[in-house]
């Protein structure tokens, strides 16, 4: 090898060089920023368009449709859904993976102006937003008080807290929850208003002429002049209540006389309790490009300074944390990273038994895996568990080219050669079989760099780091690994440790030389045990369970609650206060976030609630995260009867709170939808596997229905729009004008008050004005029933759609789950078509595109070897010993309880890489020693024998590398366990059938006795 003899003939270039990657590994290492996981998120933008007072039928027709058709033609668009609810549609475009996200929210703008047009013209303005998962609140502070109402701490948190946050590096946006915001309310008295002859038009038009904030000029002389200040707004309750709303006869019936006037919140339909206390949540949303662990250290280090100013009884503390999951499951990385490292140290040391032969190699590891951070940001890539999960790997790995370098060249010193010669020598012997291992294991990742979709994107970084890592290895293998030998080795002085060690070796390879001999003269026995290995593996690969990504203890639980359809905020929320605290008896349990009506759109869900808990940290508790959900499962059902409500954990893999079943029904008419949406999820129910099954399909809210007699109204002088616009204001609660109340603008609501509107009977108590100027009362001009409606009219890809929903008991895979979704989809007697979101659609997609990717990684290798070897024989040979730790590494995923997910399928990649070294190791040695004129026997038993130390070494190398993934514990343990397992169980497997059946099959395979002579190529 030419870059080997210039590097043991010219040292310090070769030291150089090294010492040159691992500065520039450092200089990218504090640049490269820390987060989760890779950033995969899906260009997302969503629509939303409010239509006031609008029912979910007409939100549907009129807004939703005409924005899908336009929609739906813009190019790259993977999923088109749609949620059409009283008054308001929003609408989600999700696009491939291969689109920019500005440019599609920019198509996404066009298309919709093109149809603002058609939408009814009391629409608000559609709302266009790039929609991402780090939107989402990394943390969420709580601001609770003794003396203050959430009325104050909302407008004391927006006057003095939230542009701190926003201030600090990395922050985004702050969402505020459980707020009441300041609004001037005009609570009117319906019985007064009719008394009076005073409608709400007249209400709504006093406030708009009386209420105003006008520029008024200036008045200019010749030398002075002054700014005139006209105060024409109004800016306390009795000034709004001295308004004159109608002049009667002479006598002014002021806005007092038919209701009151109170400074009050703009909505309460809404509230956040933290440890039975109100509170006013604040959720920190970081930028992109964030560093997520350094945004959450800048608040919490905030916190102390503004405590300080807070008001007395005031307090300021996080109520949920997400960071803490980061953060720990990094630290269990580095951690594992470090003991990785010690043991194979150890390993190295205990094969070669000497100090300065067992530094050679152990340089390898931290020139590698800094080198490879030099990669990772010339590449973009991110400090996240899954590249860093990709360097613990790494350690095993990389030390292999140099071990395999280090231990031909120490067999010509023990041969009685000079280092300096043995190193020449040793290195141009060994220098291809290191290029091939290099390039091959470069090989196996190259098809999973260019996977799509989420989990795609996932494993690039996983992939190319372990690439980039291995390369940098195989480089310092072949310049700074033989300069070390050269230099560092000396010839062999036996010691008692060595020698006793040293028989023991020797009495292994005897062993181990008289078996293979054995199985070569029998060589059936290597194709029985290959057949044999084969169907293990294959049976394995039926028993195994998979599903998207394995349950992770992130040390928080929510806990989803729905109410009955109708049920008001006083009843979800006293249900939230019941539930707050059933979690906080819960001893791991060390806060309660509770949300009645979450969402910072409005108008809420009153029927909704959501709890955030943090648990105590992994080392202080001995019931997992599981563990404990399941014991909650109990208490939530016979405590809260009169709701739904169930504990789930965040989804892997950046899924956010969505439950792993997300089942897609779609039908032509809501009718049949409803029957065959029944009939699936009752399946479900039956089917002790699922857990918590739900649906969003909800065709049966309470409604009145409102019918106007146009005849009788028109007789009567009065407009139907009149009618339309007294309930929306009555009712709904309408902003007529603004005012100013200590430098910030805040509404001017008007709404009947509570007593007024309490019961059926009262809209037709509402009175209107006819074109006489006479008052009419409603109930002799509508007729109101009460019917059920549909809360939400739902779109998937622009067809009428519900969402089946569920959870998975423990032991019931998510591939389980969908094959029986799909026969219970098979069994319904209306036509559907059926489709998959969230999880399960990437769960199906991932699964594919996997094995696909196994496949071109085999493709791959051969052609990578067969040019290597110049042979489309011997390659062959040599991805034989595929299935044998393939087939290891599924009973050892199955034994451990462990699932075949994406992680344990990265593995299984991974290992066509790692195992086919072995064989290239013997399969490369003995194509020599045949040159040299053995016979196919010999030569493959030579080979073999002498390339045992090298690939136990090795393997063992790789094996304790990835051994503290497997057994690791904490933060994000379950995820490298599925690897590490893989790793262990496919090498010890694999590596043990590979000494005896690759020689055998050699021995059949490799070409005839009388070809020894030739090339590889030619054999």
């Amino acid at each position: 090898m030419v870059l080997s003899d210039i590097s043991i003939r010219r040292p310090v270039l070769a030291t150089v060089m090294s010492l040159m990657l691992v500065l520039l590994g450092i200089m990218a290492f504090t640049k490269l920023t820390v987060r989760e996981y890779p950033d995969i998120d899906a260009p997302q933008v969503s629509v939303r368009v409010v239509y006031p007072g609008a029912s979910a039928s007409v939100i549907e027709t009129q807004v939703t449709e005409p924005l899908e058709d336009a929609l739906a033609g813009i190019e790259g668009v993977e999923t088109l859904k749609s949620v059409s609810r009283e008054q308001v549609s929003q609408i989600t475009v999700t696009f491939l993976s291969t689109r920019d996200l500005d440019e599609a929210a920019s198509d996404v703008r066009d298309r919709v102006a093109r149809v603002r047009g058609r939408l009814p013209d009391d629409t608000d303005a559609p709302i266009i937003a790039k929609a991402e998962a780090d939107a989402q609140a990394i943390m969420w502070l709580a601001l609770t008080s003794e003396r203050m109402s959430p009325l104050e701490l909302t407008d004391y948190a927006e006057r003095n807290i939230i542009d701190s946050l926003k201030n600090l590096p990395g922050v985004s946006s702050v969402n505020i929850g459980g707020s009441r915001r300041y609004a001037m309310r005009v609570w009117l008295d319906g019985e007064r208003m009719a008394a009076q002859g005073v409608t709400i038009g007249d209400v709504e038009a006093a406030l708009a002429r009386q209420n105003v904030e006008l520029p008024a000029g200036r008045i200019e002389s010749i030398q002075r002049e002054f700014a005139v200040q006209a105060e024409t707004g109004l800016r306390t309750p009795e000034e709004f209540s001295r308004i004159i709303v109608r002049d009667q006869d002479g006598h002014a019936i002021r806005l007092g006389d038919v209701g009151r006037v109170e400074l009050g919140a703009e909505d309460d339909r809404n509230s956040v309790r933290v440890d039975r206390t109100p509170a006013v949540g604040m959720g920190i949303v970081k930028q992109s490009t964030a560093n997520t662990l350094d945004v959450a250290r800048a608040v919490k280090e905030l916190i102390p300074e503004v405590e300080k100013r807070l008001p007395e009884g005031t307090r300021l503390r996080v109520g949920y944390d997400s960071s803490i999951f980061i953060e720990r499951s990094i630290q269990a990385v580095y951690k594992t990273l470090i003991e990785a490292f010690i043991l194979v140290a150890l390993v190295i040391f205990l094969f070669l038994r000497g100090v300065r032969a067992t530094l050679i190699p152990v340089v390898t590891i931290p020139v590698s895996l800094i080198g490879a951070l030099v990669f990772m940001q010339i590449m973009g890539f991110s400090i996240n568990t899954l590249s860093l999960l990709g360097l613990v790997l790494a350690v095993g790995l990389v030390v292999d080219d140099a071990i395999v370098m280090l231990e031909n060249i120490h067999r010509h010193i023990e041969a009685g050669e000079r280092p300096l010669q043995a190193a020449l020598k040793g290195s141009k012997e060994i220098g291809f079989a290191v290029l091939a291992m290099t390039m091959t294991l470069v090989a196996v990742f190259a098809p999973l760099a260019f996977l799509e979709g989420k989990t795609g994107r996932l494993f690039t970084e996983f992939a190319l780091t372990v690439a980039a890592a291995v390369g940098v290895s195989g480089f310092v293998a072949l310049t700074l690994s033989p300069m070390l030998c050269s230099r560092w080795l000396k010839p062999h002085v036996g010691h008692g440790f060595y020698e006793k060690t040293e028989q023991w070796f020797l009495g292994m390879n005897t062993a181990y030389r008289k078996i293979l001999v054995w199985t070569l003269t029998r060589r059936w026995v290597a194709l029985l045990l290959f057949a044999l290995t084969g169907a293990l593996g294959w049976y394995f690969l039926g028993q195994l369970k998979t599903e998207l990504a394995p349950g992770e203890d992130r040390g928080s639980i929510i806990v989803s609650v729905t109410a009955p359809e109708g049920a008001t905020m006083a009843y979800t929320e006293g249900y939230m206060q019941r539930l707050e605290t059933i979690l906080l008896d819960v001893p791991e349990v060390q806060a309660a976030f509770v949300v009645t009506a979450p969402g910072l759109e409005r108008p809420n869900d009153v029927t909704r609630g959501l709890a955030f808990t943090q648990l105590a940290p992994w080392e202080e508790r001995s019931r997992t995260q599981q563990d404990i959900i399941n014991a909650l499962r109990g208490p939530l059902a016979q405590e809260l009867p009169g709701v739904r409500a169930f504990p789930i954990p965040r989804a892997p893999l950046n899924q956010g709170r969505s439950t792993p079943v997300q089942f897609v029904i779609q039908a032509n008419t809501y009718a049949d939808l409803q029957v065959a949406t029944d009939q699936i999820a009752q399946a479900a129910r039956d089917n002790p596997g699922f857990d918590n099954v739900d649906t969003d399909l909800k065709l049966e809210t309470p409604q009145l229905r409102l019918r106007v007699d146009r005849e009788r109204a028109a007789a009567l002088g009065v407009e139907v729009e009149t009618v339309g616009r007294a309930l929306e204001s009555l009712l709904g609660g309408k902003q007529v004008t603004r005012f100013i109340r200590e430098g910030k603008q805040y509404d001017v609501i008007v709404q009947l008050e509570g007593p007024g509107r309490d019961q059926p009977e009262d809209i037709g108590a509402i009175y209107v004005r006819g074109r006489d100027g006479q008052l009419q009362v409603l109930s002799n001009l509508v007729l109101v029933e009460e019917v059920v409606a549909a809360k939400n009219l739902n779109h998937f890809n622009r067809k009428r759609a519900a969402i089946l929903s569920a959870n998975l008991k423990p032991g019931y895979s998510l591939g389980e789950a969908l094959v029986f979704m799909e026969q219970a989809a098979a069994q319904v007697e209306v036509p559907i078509t059926t489709d998959l979101e969230g999880q399960s659609r990437e769960f199906k997609k991932a699964g594919g595109e996997l094995w696909v990717t196994f496949g071109l990684a085999l493709a791959f290798i051969y052609l990578v070897l067969a040019a290597q070897f110049e042979s489309f024989r011997h390659p062959v040979l040599i991805m034989l010993t595929v299935p044998l730790a393939v087939a290891g590494a599924l009973a050892t995923l199955f034994w451990t309880g462990n699932s075949l997910n994406v992680y344990s399928q990265i593995g299984l990649v991974m290992l066509v890489g790692l195992i086919t070294k072995h064989g290239i190791l013997m399969v490369e040695f003995a194509n020599q020693l045949r040159e040299q004129g053995r016979d196919r026997l010999t030569a493959i038993a030579e080979a073999a024998e002498l390339r045992l130390r090298p690939i136990l070494m090795t393997t063992a190398a790789t094996v304790l590398g990835a051994l503290p993934l497997a057994l690791s514990s904490g933060a994000g343990a379950e995820a490298r366990a599925a690897i590490g397992w893989v790793v262990v169980g496919g090498m010890a497997f694999g590596t043990v059938l590979t000494l005896f059946v690759i020689p055998g099959i050699y021995a059949l395979l490799a070409g005839r006795d009388h070809d020894a002579g030739q090339t590889p190529a030619q054999a």
